[in-house]
């Protein structure tokens, strides 16, 4: 998304409109493709007949289809139009739907109708979007995939009976159980886990729903238990797979990527650490002053921190020109103060650059263009005051913007500038470090940056004491050790080396 377009407001464009829609158009006509093509699987050589024959249970299953898709593209737009500013979005849900049905078709074509990974979307969207998201969707799958038993006689063959009732209620209870047992899982183990224990309940109504027939064949009611246990199961292997692959393709951020971006071992983490320690190290601490605010106002914790270590990799690119990446020579005083300020304040947009070039998530890409917003670069502009007699624009001294957009991206801005100011501090009492960071936020709230995002004054309060308390820990004062030694014989002697200093 350019500046341009985020310049035009949260109203979305008709372009993008059309776009999305044309993208449900699409992917509906590839549902309605393979809906034919399963008709033909379940029929085999008989199916012309069966077309001449349905033609009105046939145009009902099209019509009941695309109502039912319908429902997910009203649902963003008028619950979430932002959704649509990307395509990617649109081609994701639809996709991940069709998929879905395609996988219990052939599940339950070819193995048992009980055997269907029947909560597969309910996984794969709580960790892509979110619960309510999750739930809809699942709503919407568990009905598309009864019109579609229903109106292709899909399992007329095998006798079914009321499996296409039994169905309908599985996907949704399941897939409901699926969605708030999976929101707070962290690890994919814990997915496993999840399938496994999302099939009590389902295996406990299969129970309940074949105790009428009980008496007729108590092998089928075993059978269908535990199909409906390999289903659950299915559910939660075929998620794992699935989400690594949606997570690249359409540039995703789950729990489980979270955690492999912010490992050691992340190729830009590593280059940071190599080629910038003083910055990688900077990053460390406002990852923790990052992730302390979020807990404190109930933002996403992990996810604050892993836009910390991202902040500032646009430093990446001339790493000598900032002051914790420097020794006994700095650059700048070689150079005019528009040329340094020109470098200075072009880490934000290479750092956007950057991370947008490695495909990793877009909140670290906009968090590291943002984290300045529009502010000035006090000491060049200082500088260059000095060196023009006061004839100084403050824009062409100033950071490029946009503003932080987003509370998370607030909390980077001030937990960067506190952390760098309180490094700079001789006396870091917490007192001089409540001074410091108040002075801070009062600027930015004087220069508009909290504007674009939904920030507010008490959760700004809550931000300011929460860093004066960390930082009162990072940077603390140690008592003096006495300049002794101890020998191999464990004797003090004096070090001379330490006295001098």
């Amino acid at each position: 998304m350019s500046i341009a377009e985020e310049k035009e407001g949260k109203r979305i464009s008709k372009r993008r409109l059309v776009g999305s829609a044309l993208v449900f158009a699409a992917c509906y006509i590839v549902l309605m493709i393979l809906v034919l093509v399963m008709i033909v699987l379940t029929h085999g050589n008989a199916w012309k007949t069966y077309f001449n024959e349905n033609v009105p249970r046939i145009l009902m299953l099209i019509v009941s289809s695309f109502f039912l898709y319908s429902i997910v593209y009203y649902y963003f737009y008028f619950e979430d139009k932002k959704f649509f500013m990307q395509t990617r979005n649109s081609v994701l849900v639809f996709s991940a739907l069709t998929l879905a049905v395609v996988l219990n078709f052939v599940f339950g074509r070819y193995v048992n109708i009980y055997a269907r990974p029947m909560a597969l979307l309910s996984f794969v969207f709580v960790f892509l979007f979110n619960r309510r998201q999750a739930v809809l969707l699942n709503f919407v799958f568990a009905m598309l995939m009864f019109v579609i038993d229903i109106f292709t006689d899909a399992y007329s063959s095998l006798e079914a009976g009321n499996a296409y009732y039994f169905s309908l209620l599985l996907i949704f209870v399941c897939g409901t159980f699926a969605v708030f047992a999976a929101a707070r899982v962290k690890t994919r183990l814990g997915v496993l886990i999840t399938g496994c224990l999302i099939a009590i309940p389902t295996a406990f109504i299969v129970l309940l729903l074949k105790i009428p027939t009980a008496y007729e064949n108590w092998i089928e009611i075993i059978a269908s238990v535990g199909y409906s246990v390999l289903g659950c199961v299915l559910s939660a292997v075929l998620a794992l797979a699935l989400l690594p692959i949606l997570e690249r393709v359409f540039n995703k951020l789950t729990v489980f990527r979270l955690r492999e971006v912010t490992s050691t071992t992340a190729p830009i983490l590593v280059r940071l650490k190599k080629e910038a320690p003083g910055t990688f190290n900077h990053s460390l601490i406002v990852a923790h002053l990052a992730e302390t605010c979020a807990v404190a106002i109930g933002e996403n914790a992990e996810l604050a921190r892993a836009s910390g270590y991202y902040h500032d990799v646009g430093k990446l690119k001339q790493p000598d020109c900032f002051t914790e990446n420097q020794t006994d020579y700095n650059v700048h005083d070689e150079l005019t103060p528009e040329l340094s300020a020109d470098i200075i304040r072009s880490h934000a947009t290479d750092g956007y650059e950057l991370i947008t070039a490695a495909h990793l998530p877009e909140i670290f890409a906009d968090v590291a263009r943002e984290h300045h917003g529009t502010m000035p670069i006090k000491f060049f502009y200082n500088k260059a005051m000095k060196l023009s007699g006061g004839d100084v624009d403050v824009k062409d001294y100033s950071y490029l913007g946009p503003t932080p957009r987003t509370r998370i991206a607030a909390i980077l801005m001030i937990a960067d500038a506190s952390e760098a100011a309180a490094r700079a501090l001789q006396d870091r009492s917490p007192a001089n470090v409540e001074r410091v960071v108040r002075g801070i936020i009062e600027e930015r709230m004087d220069l508009d940056q909290f504007s674009e995002c939904d920030i507010t004054l008490k959760e700004l309060t809550v931000i300011k004491e929460t860093i004066v308390e960390a930082l009162s820990g990072v940077h603390h004062h140690r008592v003096k050790y006495p300049a002794i030694r101890f020998n191999r014989e464990h004797k003090a002697v004096e070090d001379e080396e330490e006295e001098k200093k």
